[in-house]
This record gives C-alpha cells, sequence and structure tokens, in this order.
C-alpha cells in the first residue's frame, strides 16, 4: 500500500493584506470617477446657461452617453480586466499580449454602433424619445458625442482595461485624472467664449478622450501593463469569446440596471411630477455610492483574476468578500445615515416642499438597503474577475421583477401609493446584493 503524497498546502494572504492590495489599486480608480462625476456635474449647469431648450436636448442624450460610459469603461472594460488578469495569472504573457489588439476591434465596433445609431440617425432615434423639436436641437450635440466621441472613449476606456488587468491602475488613473480635470475648462471656452453652444461639449469631449486614448495608447504599447502588445498578431475566436464572455453579460446587466430605473420612472409619472423628481433625488444616492463601488470593484476585478488565472480560488473567494464587506460597510453606513435623517437628505436637491417631503419618505426606505448595493456591486465586479456571471445575473433580474413588478403589486395593486415602489425598490437592491454575494461561495468558485 503506498503512501498518499501529499500536496503542499498555499499559505492564504491576511485580511489586512487584502485590504492593503485592494486600497491601493482603489484609490487612483476612485479618483478618476470622482473627477468624471464631476465633470457631469459642471456639463449640466453649462447646458443650463444654455437655456431650456439647450438643457432638455442635453438630458435627452444624458442617458446614451452613461450607457456608453458604463459599457466601454465598468461593463467591456471589465471583461478586458478579467481576461487580462487571469491571462496574466496563469503566466501566458504572450496570450495577453494577443489579447489587446481582440480587446480594440471589440472596441471599435461598440463604438461604430454608437456612432451610427446617434450620430448617424439621431433624429430617428431621439425623436422616438423626446419628439422632433427636441431632437432637432440634440442631434448637433449628439453628432459631435457619438460621431466624433465614440471612437476615443471607447478606446480610451478598453487601454486603461488593459493597465488595470496588468495591474497599472494608478498609471492608468493618471491619464484619466488629467483628461477630467482638462474637460469641464474647455467645454466652457467652447460652449462659451467661442460660441459653439451645447455642441462644444461634445467637441470637448471628443478631444479631451481623444488625448487620453493616445496617451494610453503609448503607454500601453511601451509595455505599461507588463508585457508588449503584439500589433500583428493572428485573429482568434477563443480569444475574443474570452472577453465577451464576461463583457456581454455586463452589457447586458447595465442595461437592465438603467432599464429598471426608467421603468420604475414611468410608473411613478401617474403619481406626477413630484413623485418623478422624488425617485430622481433616491436615485442620486445610487449615484454617489459609484465612485467607491467601481474605485473598489477595479480592484477586484484584477486582483480576482490575477487568482483565478493562478487557479488559487481560495484567495479569489477570500478577496471578493474582503472587498465585499468593506463596500458593505461604507455604503451601509452612508445609506443609514441617509435614512435616519431623510429631510436633511432630500433637502439638499429640492427646494420645492412636496419634492423634498417625497423624497424624504422614499429615502427612509431605500437609504438603508444601500449597504446591500455597495455589496451587490462589489460582488459584481469580483464575479468578472472570476468569470463567473450567473449570479449576477440573477441578481440583476431579482432586481429588475421586485422593483417594477413589486412595486406595480405595493403601490397600484394593493394601494400603498408612492411608498409602496420604495419599498420595492429597496427590496429589488437588497435582493441584488444579496444574490450576488451567495454566487461567491465554494461550489460555485471551486477550490
Amino acid at each position: 500500500m503506498t503512501d498518499a503524497i501529499a500536496l503542499p498546502v498555499v499559505a492564504q494572504p491576511a485580511v489586512r493584506e487584502l485590504l492593503r492590495r485592494i486600497l491601493a489599486l482603489a484609490a487612483p480608480t476612485t479618483m478618476v470617477v470622482l473627477l468624471q462625476a464631476g465633470g457631469q456635474l459642471a456639463e449640466t449647469w453649462l447646458a443650463a446657461r444654455q437655456g431650456t431648450a439647450a438643457l432638455s436636448a442635453w438630458a435627452v442624450v444624458l442617458p446614451f452617453a452613461l450607457m456608453m460610459q458604463q459599457m466601454s469603461a465598468g461593463a467591456m472594460g471589465g471583461g478586458v480586466v478579467s481576461a487580462i488578469a487571469r491571462t496574466l495569472g496563469a503566466g501566458n504573457r504572450e496570450e495577453a499580449s494577443a489579447l489587446v489588439v481582440h480587446a480594440l476591434i471589440i472596441a471599435a465596433t461598440a463604438a461604430l454602433l454608437f456612432s451610427f445609431l446617434l450620430a448617424g440617425i439621431p433624429s430617428m432615434v431621439l425623436g422616438a424619445i423626446a419628439g422632433p423639436e427636441i431632437a432637432a436641437a440634440a442631434t448637433p450635440y449628439a453628432f459631435w458625442l457619438f460621431g466624433a466621441g465614440a471612437i476615443p472613449v471607447w478606446a480610451s476606456n478598453t487601454l486603461a482595461s488593459v493597465l488595470r488587468g496588468g495591474g497599472r491602475h494608478a498609471l492608468a488613473a493618471r491619464v484619466l485624472i488629467f483628461s477630467g480635470i482638462a474637460y469641464p475648462p474647455l467645454a466652457w471656452v467652447l460652449m462659451e467664449p467661442l460660441g459653439q453652444g451645447l455642441p462644444g461639449a461634445g467637441m470637448a469631449f471628443a478631444l479631451t478622450n481623444t488625448a487620453a486614448a493616445l496617451a494610453l495608447g503609448v503607454l500601453v504599447a511601451r509595455g505599461g501593463a507588463g508585457f508588449h502588445p503584439h500589433l500583428r498578431t493572428r485573429l482568434h475566436g477563443a480569444l475574443f469569446r474570452r472577453i465577451l464572455a464576461v463583457g456581454l453579460i455586463a452589457s447586458m446587466l447595465a442595461t437592465i440596471a438603467n432599464l429598471t430605473t426608467i421603468l420604475v420612472t414611468a410608473q411613478l409619472a401617474g403619481y406626477g411630477v413630484a413623485a418623478v423628481a422624488a425617485y430622481g433625488i433616491s436615485a442620486r444616492l445610487e449615484f454617489l455610492m459609484i465612485p467607491l463601488s467601481f474605485g473598489v470593484g477595479s480592484a477586484l476585478t484584477a486582483l480576482v483574476g490575477r487568482a483565478v488565472g493562478a487557479r488559487d480560488w481560495p484567495t479569489a473567494r477570500r478577496t471578493a468578500w474582503t472587498g465585499g464587506l468593506l463596500t458593505l460597510a461604507v455604503a451601509g453606513s452612508v445609506g443609514l445615515l441617509v435614512g435616519w435623517f431623510p429631510a436633511g437628505f432630500a433637502g439638499a436637491f429640492a427646494s420645492d416642499p412636496i419634492v423634498s417631503d417625497s423624497a424624504a419618505r422614499g429615502v427612509r426606505f431605500t437609504g438603508p438597503a444601500f449597504g446591500g448595493f455597495g455589496l451587490g456591486m462589489a460582488m459584481y465586479f469580483a464575479s468578472l474577475g472570476a468569470g463567473r456571471m450567473f449570479w449576477p445575473f440573477l441578481a440583476a433580474t431579482s432586481r429588475f421583477t421586485l422593483a417594477v413588478g413589486g412595486g406595480w403589486l405595493l403601490g397600484s395593486y394593493l394601494g400603498y401609493g408612492i411608498e409602496g415602489y420604495f419599498i420595492a425598490v429597496a427590496a429589488g437592491i437588497t435582493a441584488y446584493g444579496g444574490f450576488t454575494a451567495a454566487g461567491v461561495r465554494p461550489s460555485v468558485w471551486p477550490g
């Protein structure tokens, strides 16, 4: 009878060490997202200075601009981070080099689709949403934003994702921070002193992202991600699938999240403008959590991807839970504070007492649930790194079902009114966190 061979036990990193790694990668990306959020606020102010027609035109284009940013940076970008991190974790630098060209081809294809729909036929797309008058005002802005800006923004976010996949979050952030700082003053110069109006914001967006894409391209070409990409490489379906298997699902989940907000807003429209505005204020809390969740999340995608590539699933799970509990604690604390003092939060965004009162009643329910949102977002990004997307998909569909279907059941059918919708939204956020976290366990993440 032969003796069993003892396998070496790999020591697991301490929680303190995992936190150090997560925060080191999260800090620069969080700064980038904060600057981008500030740029969006500045853009809102600049658009409002152009008059009501310009502000309406800007508002109808905004959801498409946010979707392009979410898909290129967090969804398909997450697929790029995941693919490169897992490949590097497996020690295959040659394959990581080949992935760069595949990622850029995917980015160019997606950018051309946005350009065709929103710069090629903007009157048809925007007119179906807001009518011909607003669509006519929005068309010149959309032409610059998507016609000249789609390829640069997809290229810059994809190249930044390549650097993040190599663990070089700070290097990517240096370029994107410069771009974020340059955008508001450039937009102002083009819109007001140079008299371009709202299209000037689109020009500034295209110019700053073109500069960022060129700078990031130089960094990646010089080996900034830890390897030199092969620009002349044979295309392989397996490498496209490695990115798309994660990126397409993540893009679909981003679409579901936006659709959830749109449909809840449409349902609340029957209760009047104040109810819609109140829900918009409640949704701002989610907007405020995005810098934290994306910053920590992008770190988790890279760290978990590296561990999975090395087939170290215990470290991958431990890393995910460390980041998940961190965001749960921070987002949960902010959410509880808002829930305890709802009038103060609502009053910061609304001067109308009816809107403020409705929003305060809403965040009383949704605020305490935002710990679940933080947990869910962190585990979603960790799942991108692991390439395990079933449970995040289940979480997104459960949130959609509870928020939209549950809102109708409680608000309209059972007669709880707008409070019923806010309860359903809170339940959806909680379910999102619970289901996403439930997927990070040994039977799903093996080992």
